[in-house]
Formats: C-alpha cells, sequence, structure tokens
C-alpha cells in the first residue's frame, strides 16, 4: 500500500495541508494548479471587484470547465487510438496477404523457371538430334 502524506502548502497566500497516498510531489502539481488559477483570476480586472462567494464558485467552475475539456480531449485520443489500431491491425494483415502472395508468386516463378530450363533442355537435344539426322 502507499504511504500517506501530509505536506503544508500555500495557496492564494494560505497556508493549507494536503493530506493522501498520493506522493508529494503530486499534491504539489495540485497545489500548483490552483495557484495559477488564482494569480490567472486575480490578473482579471472584473475578478477584483467580486465577493468572495463569487470568486469561489467562478473558481470552482473554471476548474470543472477543465476538467471536462481534459476528459473529452481524452476520449477524442482514445477514439484516434482505437482507430489508429484498427488501421495499424488492417495494414498488417494486408501485409501478411501481400508476403503470402510474394511467396506464392515466388514459387511460381521458380517453377516457370524450371519449366524454361527444361524447355531448353528440350530444344538443345531436339536441335542436336535435327542436326545429326541432316549429316
Amino acid at each position: 500500500m502507499n504511504q500517506y502524506h501530509d505536506i503544508e502548502v500555500i495557496i492564494n497566500n494560505k497556508r493549507y495541508t494536503l493530506s493522501g497516498y498520493e506522493s508529494e510531489e503530486y499534491l504539489h502539481k495540485i497545489a500548483s494548479y490552483i495557484n495559477g488559477k488564482h494569480t490567472e483570476f486575480r490578473n482579471k480586472d472584473a475578478y477584483k471587484f467580486l465577493d468572495s462567494d463569487l470568486k469561489n464558485i467562478l473558481m470552482q467552475i473554471n476548474i470543472a470547465d477543465d476538467y471536462y475539456k481534459m476528459k473529452d480531449r481524452l476520449q477524442e485520443l482514445e477514439k484516434e487510438d482505437e482507430q489508429k489500431s484498427n488501421e495499424i491491425f488492417d495494414l498488417k494483415h494486408e501485409l501478411v496477404a501481400a508476403q503470402e502472395k510474394l511467396s506464392s508468386t515466388q514459387k511460381e516463378v521458380e517453377e516457370l523457371k524450371k519449366e524454361l530450363y527444361e524447355t531448353q533442355r528440350k530444344m538443345v537435344r531436339l536441335e542436336t538430334e535435327r542436326n545429326d539426322i541432316r549429316r
């Protein structure tokens, strides 16, 4: 089981203790994300004049928006991954079929070479016989 961590972080200029089984690095990353959101909102002029309840709800809405956009993006990427996997499967299937056709064609070429060789031998033999008959 993972180790339980308690770490102190500063979010929006206030000290908090974050706890969880996630790594300390991960918990710091979460605090950093929240601080980034606070900074983003603080830099907007209209945000400065809102009461704290409205600021909090806007922050929550914004974080939820980020979450759902990332979730949608993940689904898109999973669909793309599945499509690419299907394309790879189809290409592998085509490759196997092409390799089988190549192998079959190579066997046919070998058989035709043998047939040509036998025909050439027969022609030489027949020409030799014809020359012998003429003499």
